[in-house]
């Protein structure tokens, strides 16, 4: 995985930023009243809530990592960063010159287009800014709205695997697999999302 430069993204409503330790209250506040909405499909949920100094330690070290080219946990906030909606992030998890889009959200704000704006925008990111050949989305064949963001984005449905990632109670459960590549980007309307990205300095970014 090459490092990732763009550290902040701004949509029509949302702010997707790279985390910092200060945000660590936010996102244990929103774990926390979202527990039973996660709890089915995040298999970490099962540990949580931890403590704010875990959240702090969990903050330092996505930072680290992100700095590092290792991995992209971003968080989403409203426009003002005053309302936490959820997480996302650009994931070092599959092969070849390619990034894992993975996302959940706070319970209080589903239904409302805010996590297909942030993978729309993510999307835009992982091919114009980042230049990745493919980008793809996992998620558990039972979560409907998990499942509906790529497809409506118009990635390709590539298919089901049995018993790959680990459920909420230990077990193993099946996993789809959504792909978009390059060339199937540049034909779609997701093209069109309206973003500013913008750089570890604040320097905005263009494809």
């Amino acid at each position: 995985m090459h490092p990732i430069r763009t550290y902040r993204i701004e949509t029509e409503r949302l702010v997707i930023r790279c985390y910092e330790p200060k945000d660590a209250a936010m996102l244990l506040e929103s774990i926390t009243a979202s527990l039973e909405h996660l709890l089915p499909w995040m298999a970490w949920a099962e540990h949580e809530p931890t403590s704010l100094e875990a959240k702090i330690a969990l903050l330092r070290k996505a930072r680290a990592d992100y700095d590092l080219g290792q991995d992209g946990m971003m968080g989403i906030w409203d426009k003002t960063e005053t309302t936490f909606i959820g997480s996302t992030g650009l994931h070092d998890r599959v092969k070849g010159n390619a990034i894992e889009i993975g996302y959940w959200i706070d319970a209080r704000q589903t239904g409302k287009g805010y996590m297909t704006e942030a993978v729309a925008a993510l999307s835009k990111v992982s091919f114009e800014i980042e230049q990745w050949d493919r980008v793809e989305i996992h998620c558990n064949p039972a979560n409907i709205a998990s499942a509906r963001i790529p497809e409506k984005l118009g990635y390709t449905h590539e298919g089901t695997l049995k018993k790959r990632i680990p459920g909420a109670k230990g077990e193993r459960v099946d996993e789809i697999i959504w792909s978009l590549f390059r060339e199937d980007y540049q034909q779609l309307p997701v093209r069109q999302t309206a973003i500013k990205a913008f750089d570890v300095v604040g320097r905005e970014m263009v494809g």
